[in-house]
């Protein structure tokens, strides 16, 4: 039997939801028991799509459970500053099931070594287990961007400083002076997007400061980067947790050790999805050649309007590049007709492009025949991007994003930022840009980075001992509860 038992219950988004299982498989591959808990729409999602019946099988000590969060597929609120709603949704629904697991143990079940909860549930855990009256360590895992966390941690200080609030379109340009780490980096544009102020004049960083500053009270902190990426504002970071433990790129670090576990024998294969695949498109790689492709993709959530989905459109076949485009069926607001699609268009897809609703996101980033990569900047497509040693060209959309992109064009120097622009023009010379004219700068930087994310999952490396370390932490607060 495993000798510790976990928790762990990210937020029921698609983004946090699949890195979070990843860390799940780290930990029930160093012989944890893990608890996975989730809400019914993700858990059948990934049953349908991500064949998650293929972890069940390989994983003895991995264990799902599922609630319910009122909401079905069709309206489901996990996209912009609509997530608040299903925040409190899930955290009405969730505390019963937290209580149950926190109580429940049996001479098959341990009780629960500690719990690692999504960051963004500030103090949830932690105020289940004091009612309870019981003493666990509580960790905090933070899905986004270390840069990300630490501006929402800066927040009280950029508003004592009166670098915040943002004073509208007119500020965005303006430079942020005094962000520990950061300082003089960034512009009002390049904070998180809840940073912004809405059509009524209000923002929502305070409601996300204060849900990081609950961290505090964590017991650790888990954070998907790794040393050699993010070693300034990691300093930073430290000097207000006791406990950091970076455990990325959480994607490649996983596949490192299940290859270091099976030595040889076949790996199996969870697709770590909850869209349906559409496989055609390696097919269609295989026949290009080697770095001519341009892969498009804004990620699971990010909304967009007609204009703006065609002007990207516009910009790639002017471009007169090849592409391969992962375009949801969801992905523009509202109802359109694509009947409007202009020839000329149309004709310059069929004859570069390849549009599919879903991909295999890390095999198409490995293959020999991509040479870019228009993302939206989620983190974990930057991640995976990284490990790729692939230039990106940036269009953020919400949250982390926005920073993100910042870090990837003037501190990492692996791609170009197209925030806040959406001209078929600007698209055509960035792909053009960073698949022709400025190809070997690009790819030296990303072939740096993919080098030290490579040895920072590999014996010795960071990211490889901070996970030794955690599971030593976890499996002495095992003991100390029993």
């Amino acid at each position: 039997m495993a000798e510790a038992h976990v928790l762990i219950f990210p937020l029921p988004i698609p983004a946090h939801v699949l890195s979070m299982l990843k860390l799940a498989e780290l930990l029930v591959l160093q012989n944890l028991r893990v608890t996975f808990l989730t809400t019914n729409t993700i858990h059948s999602r990934l049953a349908r799509f991500g064949e998650i019946q293929v972890l069940s099988e390989s994983y003895p000590t991995l264990h799902f459970k599922t609630f319910s969060d009122c909401y079905d597929e069709g309206n489901h609120p996990g996209f912009g500053d609509r997530i608040w709603d299903l925040i409190s949704s899930v955290t009405l629904h969730a505390k019963p099931f937290l209580r149950d697991i926190l109580l429940s143990h049996t001479p098959q079940i341990p009780k629960l070594s500690c719990v690692i909860q999504d960051g963004i549930f500030g103090s949830l855990s932690s105020g289940v287990a004091s009612e309870l009256n019981i003493s666990i360590p509580i960790i905090h895992f933070r899905t986004v961007s270390s840069c990300c966390f630490w501006a929402y941690m800066s927040a009280t200080k950029l508003l004592q400083c009166q670098e915040l609030p943002i004073r509208g379109d007119d500020d965005m340009d303006r430079i942020i002076k005094n962000l520990p780490g950061m300082e003089n980096l960034l512009r009002c544009r390049d904070l998180p997007s809840f940073f912004r102020p809405n059509k009524e004049g209000n923002s929502t960083f305070e409601s996300y400061a204060d849900r990081s500053r609950q961290s505090l009270a964590a017991d650790a902190l888990i954070l998907n980067t790794f040393e050699e990426l993010d070693r300034l504002v990691l300093s930073q970071i430290r000097l207000h947790f006791p406990k950091v433990y970076t455990l990325g790129p959480l994607h490649h670090h996983l596949n490192m050790r299940k290859a270091e576990s099976n030595k040889g024998k076949e790996i199996p294969r969870f697709k770590n999805s909850i869209f349906q695949v559409d496989r055609s498109c390696m097919t269609w790689l295989d026949a290009q050649p080697e770095g001519s492709v341009m892969y498009v993709s804004f990620g699971s959530t990010t909304i967009m309007n007609k204009e703006d989905l065609m002007e990207i459109w516009h910009g790639l076949v002017n471009s007169k590049k090849r592409f391969l485009w992962v375009k949801r069926p969801d992905i523009v607001a509202g109802k359109h007709n694509e009947e409007h699609v202009p020839t000329e268009v149309k004709e310059g897809t069929k004859e570069r492009g390849f549009i599919v609703e879903w991909a295999p996101q890390e095999e198409v980033l490995t293959h020999k025949a991509i040479g870019g990569f228009l993302t939206h900047s989620g983190w974990n497509s930057t991640l995976e991007s990284l490990v790729a040693g692939m230039p990106m060209i940036c269009w953020p959309y919400f949250a982390d994003q926005q920073i993100n992109s910042r870090f990837v064009s003037e501190v990492w120097k692996v791609g170009l930022d197209m925030k806040d622009v959406c001209d078929r023009d600007v698209v055509e010379k960035m792909v053009n840009d960073v698949m022709v004219h400025r190809r070997e700068e690009f790819l030296k930087s990303a072939q740096t980075m993919a080098m030290l994310a490579h040895q920072s999952v590999s014996p010795g490396g960071s990211s490889y001992t901070s996970l030794h370390d955690l599971i030593e932490y976890i499996i002495s607060a095992s003991r100390e509860n029993n």
